[in-house]
């Protein structure tokens, strides 16, 4: 039996329902690839992008969020520690997707800030998960 603490419980909850959406972005990129949707090359490729790094990393944040629980973090380090990585899987695809928007589109659009933004919540969730395990 794996005892979850309430705040890993709820998270993981939102983020098994959140991973729902992965769905929705399924079905809206089958349309892109079958011709249904007209996308430049440039917005195919960042679609794709953005779906495989949403489901990616809601899996890999739901692995986090279970170690974190092994760990003795708090505060902060430990926030930061369990969802960081799932922080990462909202806003990174966000970062493909809105930055992609637009009839025609062929470069980034500055919503491509996000992208670096959930970067950064990825390697900083990561990091402070790695070296929570490594000290406790």
């Amino acid at each position: 039996m794996l005892d979850l603490s309430e705040p890993a419980r709820v998270t993981a909850g939102i983020a098994v329902l959140a991973a729902i959406t992965v769905t929705t972005g399924g079905h809206f990129l089958t349309r892109v690839v079958t011709g249904r949707v007209p996308t430049t090359d440039f917005q195919t490729a960042f679609f794709r992008a953005g779906h495989a790094h949403a489901g990616v990393l809601i899996t890999l944040g739901l692995v986090c969020l279970l170690l974190t629980e092994a760990t003795g973090l708090t505060g902060g380090w430990q926030w930061l520690a369990r969802t960081g990585v799932l922080v990462a899987a909202i806003v990174m695809p966000a970062g493909f997707f809105f930055s992609a928007m637009g009839t025609g589109r062929t470069a980034p659009s500055r919503w491509v800030v996000l992208l670096w933004t959930g970067a950064v919540f990825l390697a900083a969730g990561l990091a402070a998960l790695g070296v929570g395990l490594l000290i406790s």
